[in-house]
């Protein structure tokens, strides 16, 4: 295989693909990327850590068509090390790759083909979301996904398309985010309720950061697809029963507080700096026209403030 790409399109696609790449794995193929040519002008790099699987296409000028298997993590550190222009690659005899841009010559040790791990067959993406939803969906919600290993169901989203609206909820047993949103496509009779793992949202967040398009998505019996601009995100779906959480939702609360976020947000901050060590707490109280935010330590002394 030989081809010849921009360095500036090669180091955002590496980027991308560098958090699902294991770094420490008893899976040494897993370090590494594969790189296949698809057409005459375009690659396709792909890594994995067999739960979520990124592929991204780019542009190039396929010389030789093929694949190579790289390290990938150094072959990112080289290429974001590299001076602007074109990075010419070239595989070798023994699965080695000469890598040239400029006057800088790199040889890089690979691996076969064949010990990359066979990636799910991409199913149809039938349904879309905006990105900017996707998005503020993730950043509104992934604080309480749980950390707990062991608590498997909590250790991600449910997340829920159906009659014009996307929900997305997540707890760990403390605390609950809940996020809908009406869908302007709101005739659709696609249905979705799966449960989608917290490194897949995060991965999905970061890949979608800067595309202002759709993000199309379905599934099948095992994996969730997510595709985007020439890029492609494949996770394993969560098994098991994701909590009721209508259940613990107030069904007849009367009391809404309508605030700033931003003067909520700051006050929060600077209240709990007098916050008990042992349990972080602050207490909020809502009365007409005012929320006060309180805190105390018995050792360190207390703070309070109001927001209108």
């Amino acid at each position: 295989m030989e081809f010849v790409i921009k360095q500036s399109v090669l180091k955002e696609e590496l980027g991308f693909i560098q958090g699902v790449v294991e770094r420490k794995t008893t899976i040494p193929v897993l370090a590494n990327i594969l790189i296949e040519s698809i057409g005459e002008n375009e690659i396709r790099i792909v890594g994995t850590d067999l739960d979520v699987t990124i592929r991204c296409d780019a542009e190039a000028e396929i010389r030789h068509s093929g694949s190579m298997c790289i390290q990938a993590r150094k072959l990112f550190d080289i290429v974001r090390a590299l001076d602007f222009g074109d990075v010419h690659f070239k595989k070798e005899e023994n699965e080695w790759v000469t890598m040239k841009c400029g006057r800088a010559n790199f040889r890089l040790a690979g691996v076969s083909r064949e010990q990359f791990p066979e990636i799910p067959s991409f199913k149809s993406t039938p349904m879309k979301l905006p990105a900017a939803v996707f998005n503020y969906f993730i950043q509104n919600t992934a604080f309480a996904i749980t950390n707990e290993v062991s608590r498997f169901t909590l250790s991600g989203a449910k997340f829920i398309v159906s009659d014009g609206v996307a929900k997305m909820i997540t707890t760990d047993g403390h605390r609950l985010a809940y996020i809908e949103r009406s869908l302007t496509d709101g005739g659709s009779t696609d249905v979705i309720d799966t449960l989608i793992p917290k490194k897949a949202l995060l991965e999905l967040a970061k890949v979608s950061r800067d595309t202002a398009s759709d993000i199309s998505f379905g599934e099948d019996t095992n994996h969730l697809y997510f595709e985007m601009e020439g890029r492609l995100l494949i996770s394993r779906k969560l098994s098991g029963n994701f909590p009721n959480y209508e259940m613990v939702m107030p069904k007849d609360n009367d009391k809404v507080a309508i605030f700033d976020l931003d003067e909520m947000r700051s006050a929060v901050r600077r209240v709990s700096l007098m916050a008990d060590e042992r349990n972080r707490s602050i207490r909020v109280t809502v009365r007409e026209g005012e929320i006060e935010l309180s805190a105390q330590s018995s050792e360190e002394g207390e703070g309070r403030e109001a927001v209108q």
